[in-house]
């Protein structure tokens, strides 16, 4: 079946041959979905370029055929990794073609095409990070490549605003782990990269951090690394995005709370056992916090209070008592953490699910400058040596963290409603 699928080179408008393709990439998805043996020896034998190719060449041809191989190429390409001789097969026009396709389906966001075309973009996102940042025994040390979906966001990304509105909508109702994190991870790299630091409108990172707090309030204690993770995002995104001006700063006091409740005390406030929640915590009183609200927290990690600390870091959280003066517009804050071991203006989904319109307009033009062409060299080439733009460290961690399909991420709302079913420990 799979050597019938790699043999179709050419006859993929006939009406025979288009059925028989139907047939092959249906078995294949139901295989893969009950076998990963499947897809890992779809890997082997070279079924990516073959994959990219069917794509492309469908787009004008049956619409049920052309879903199907775009989750055969997610499938096929969230469980492993795409080797880069394959992954070079990947063109601007290709990833272009996929953002246009969110586009023109941007009136309907239940339209069947919507996910499968965010789900291929993002594991695209994560194949790119993947080869940069955990570079094989075999890899020389000269190869690099170019990650094309943060290349096309960052030259063209005024045109293709709605792929980021639906990921933060998909961020908001996701419950696999595994898909949040392929979500995480763009946002990382867009958030990190200056040339896409304003690719989202304000009232859409407004959303995202209502979706962030939420999320990060509902992880119960045994899900370190999925909330490392998000910690690692939420520091550029408060960072770096036009949240950092005045007039667009949102939720600071929510945000100072959350990031008590999952770090503890500041220095400031003492409490060096690095526990929350107990009687007389002066922080506590000091955020407005009942002792009874802490308690599901226990002791906090390393990991979590340094990155909490990072986050505290953002000038326009600290406390008024420390700030000199009146907060100007300043440039972004440099994404490097060396101590880490790593649109259209259509509606915007708030954590509740309604929906906010979208009134503000981005900041950079839809145009590319020659000076701006020039200096996307040093952002986008992604390769073993990273750019000095980024810490390789910092990246390396987000880049590593992966589970399984159809992990469930724990929920503590959930889990006191005995409403979760999941096993636990995410493996994150």
């Amino acid at each position: 079946m799979l050597f019938c699928f790699l043999e179709d080179p050419t006859h993929a408008y006939q009406e025979d041959s288009a059925e028989t393709l139907l047939l092959v990439t249906s078995f294949l998805l139901l295989d893969g979905r009950n076998n990963e043996g499947t897809l890992e020896m779809m890997n082997e034998e070279g079924s990516f370029p073959r994959l990219l190719e069917l794509v492309q060449s469908m787009k004008e041809g049956d619409p049920v055929t052309h879903r199907m191989l775009l989750e055969l190429l997610y499938e096929m390409s969230r469980i492993q990794r795409i080797k880069v001789e394959d992954l070079v097969h990947v063109e601007v026009d290709f990833v272009t073609y996929l953002l246009q396709i969110i586009e023109g389906l941007s009136d309907d966001a239940h339209d069947p095409y919507h996910y499968p075309v965010i789900r291929v973009l993002l594991v695209l996102n994560e194949q790119y990070m993947v080869s940069a940042h955990q570079p094989t025994p075999t890899s020389r040390t000269t190869d690099t490549i170019q990650n094309l979906v943060i290349q096309i966001l960052s030259s063209h990304g005024p045109g293709f605003r709605t792929f980021g509105e639906n990921i933060i909508l998909l961020l908001n109702r996701e419950s696999e782990t595994s898909l949040q994190l392929l979500i995480l991870k763009l946002l990382y790299l867009l958030f990190t990269t200056p040339l896409t630091y304003e690719y989202f409108y304000t009232n859409d990172l407004r959303v995202l951090v209502d979706v962030m707090i939420r999320n990060l309030l509902d992880l119960p204690q045994s899900a370190t690394s999925l909330r490392h993770t998000y910690l690692r995002v939420l520091y550029p995104l408060l960072a770096n995005t036009q949240l950092r001006y005045p007039e667009t700063h949102y939720k600071r006091d929510e945000l100072r709370k959350v990031l008590y409740l999952i770090g503890g005390p500041d220095e400031s406030e003492g409490d060096s056992a690095g526990l929350i929640g107990e009687t007389g915590n002066d922080g506590a009183a000091h955020y407005g916090l009942s002792d009874a609200g802490l308690r599901h927290f226990g002791e906090i990690d390393a990991t979590t209070k340094r990155l909490v600390k990072r986050c505290r870091g953002v000038e326009w959280l600290k406390d008024p008592e420390d700030e000199v003066g009146p907060t100007s517009r300043q440039p972004a804050l440099s994404a490097i953490d060396t101590q880490t071991s790593p649109p259209s203006s259509s509606a915007a989904e708030n954590e509740n699910g309604e929906a906010g319109k979208n009134t503000d307009s981005p900041l950079d033009s839809a145009t590319t400058s020659p000076q701006r062409k020039k200096s996307m060299g040093k952002y986008l080439t992604i390769g073993i040596h990273d750019s000095a733009a980024q810490s390789s460290v910092s990246v390396l961690e987000v880049a590593a963290q992966t589970e399984k399909p159809g992990v469930q991420t724990p929920s503590l709302g959930m889990m006191r409603r005995g409403e979760y079913g999941g096993s636990g420990e995410s493996a994150v």
